[in-house]
């Protein structure tokens, strides 16, 4: 593991952890029927839309999932040195990056009123995806180009 690499693991780290936080507070507030307290208008509308559940899933819980498995597979990779695990987190990054691009479109132009634990979600989602980029970049360099199959 480079130094450029396990910085980045850990930075993909803090930035799971933070994410995961965020996501289980909204998701246990759901559970518990609680909306939480926001300092702009628009949490209660955007979190008790029709938009804030998947098939009945809060999307808060399946955001806490997402970020819960990054922060496993991220830990994981500190503690192993099994690069396919850091590989297989920032693999899984344009998928949160792109729910992020959806839910923002969402609270924008359909809901038409902004959450601010859900803009805290966009952040860390697009966070975790240049990062995650970052580590594939830089794991294919050291490679000279060719992906490391371990």
């Amino acid at each position: 593991m480079t130094r450029h690499l396990k910085i980045a693991a850990i930075i993909f780290l803090i930035i799971s952890a933070l994410g995961f936080l965020d996501a289980a507070y909204l998701a246990i507030d759901h559970y518990r029927g609680n909306i939480p307290p926001c300092t702009i208008q628009g949490c209660e509308i955007v979190l008790t839309s029709a938009q804030s559940k998947i098939a009945g899933v809060p999307v808060a819980l399946l955001g806490a999932l997402y970020y819960f498995t990054l922060l496993i597979l991220s830990i994981a990779y500190l503690d192993k040195k099994n690069e396919m695990l850091i590989k297989i987190a920032s693999k899984l990054t344009p998928l949160g990056f792109v729910a992020s691009l959806y839910f923002v479109y969402l609270q924008f132009f359909t809901i038409k009123a902004i959450c601010q634990y859900c803009m805290a979600s966009a952040t860390t989602s697009t966070l975790l995806f240049i990062t995650g980029m970052y580590i594939i970049v830089k794991m294919r360099h050291r490679s000279g180009g060719v992906e490391i199959k371990k």
